[in-house]
C-alpha cells in the first residue's frame, strides 16, 4: 500500500484530499506547515508527496528543491497560482505534475496513480532498489557501503562503518563494548576494547552536531551504547 504525504496548510482540502486518497486505498498522512512537512518528507519513508506552494515557515518551491535534492519519489504540486512561470518554476525544481486549484478530487486521484505507476515501471527497470537504513537525517546506502548526513555525504572508514550499520539496524537496543567488539572486529574481547571507545568517538564527530551531547549514539554509563531513534 502507498504511503502518501500531503503538505497543505488550508486543512479543509488536506482532509477532503485525504478521504478521496484513502478511499482508493492509499495510507496517508497530513503536514499543514512547511517546516514539518519537509522534515517529515526528507526524514519518513513516503511513495508520493503532495505540495502546496504557499505555506508557512517554508514554501513549497523550497521543499521541492531539498526534497528532490535526496529523494526519487513523484512530486505533485497544487496551487492557486495559475501563472505560467510558477509551473515553470516547480517543474525545473523537480516536480513531476503541477495541478492548479480548484480541481476535482478525482482528477489528483488519477494523477497520483499514474505518477505512482510510471514510478514503479522505472523504478523496476533499472534493477532492486539499493538497501538503505535511513533515520533522522542519516542515510547509509548498505548496497554501495555510502552514508550521507543531513544531505551530505560522509567518508567512513570499513570499521566505523560497520559499526554504525550495525547500530542503526538495532535502533533502542543498548550493546555492551564487548558485544559490539564481538559483532564488528569478529573476535572476542581480551581486556583492551578501548578500540570501540575510539570508534564510536569518530563515528560521533562525523554525525553528530555537538559530540558532548550525541543525538543519535548515546553512551548508556556502566552499560555500553545504542542508537537512538
Amino acid at each position: 500500500m502507498s504511503k502518501i504525504l500531503i503538505v497543505e496548510d488550508e486543512e479543509a482540502i488536506a482532509d477532503l484530499e485525504k478521504d478521496y486518497l484513502e478511499l482508493s486505498g492509499f495510507t496517508v498522512e497530513i503536514a499543514n506547515q512547511g517546516d514539518v512537512g519537509l522534515e517529515r518528507a526528507i526524514n519518513e519513508d513516503f511513495d508520493l508527496l503532495i505540495l502546496d506552494l504557499m505555506l508557512p515557515q517554508v514554501d513549497g518551491f523550497e521543499i521541492c528543491r531539498q526534497v528532490r535534492q535526496q529523494k526519487n519519489m513523484p512530486i505533485l504540486m497544487v496551487s492557486a497560482k495559475k501563472d505560467d512561470i510558477d509551473k515553470i518554476r516547480g517543474l525545473g525544481l523537480g516536480a513531476d505534475d503541477y495541478i492548479t486549484k480548484p480541481f476535482s478530487p478525482s482528477e489528483l486521484v488519477a494523477r497520483v496513480k499514474a505518477h505512482l505507476d510510471r514510478y514503479e515501471r522505472l523504478v523496476g527497470s533499472v534493477g532492486p532498489k539499493n538497501d538503505l537504513v535511513e533515520i533522522r537525517g542519516i542515510k547509509i546506502d548498505k548496497t554501495a557501503r555510502r552514508v550521507w548526513v543531513n544531505g551530505e555525504e560522509t567518508t567512513f572508514t570499513t570499521k566505523e562503518y560497520d559499526l554504525l550499520t550495525f547500530l542503526a539496524e538495532n535502533p533502542n537496543r543498548v550493546f555492551t563494548k564487548e558485544e559490539l567488539f564481538r559483532e564488528i572486529w569478529n573476535m572476542e574481547s581480551v581486556g583492551d576494547i578501548a578500540t570501540v571507545t575510539v570508534h564510536i568517538k569518530k563515528i560521533r564527530e562525523k554525525i553528530e552536531f555537538d559530540t558532548a551531547k550525541p543525538q543519535y549514539v548515546e553512551t548508556i554509563w556502566g552499560v555500553g551504547y545504542r542508537f537512538k531513534v
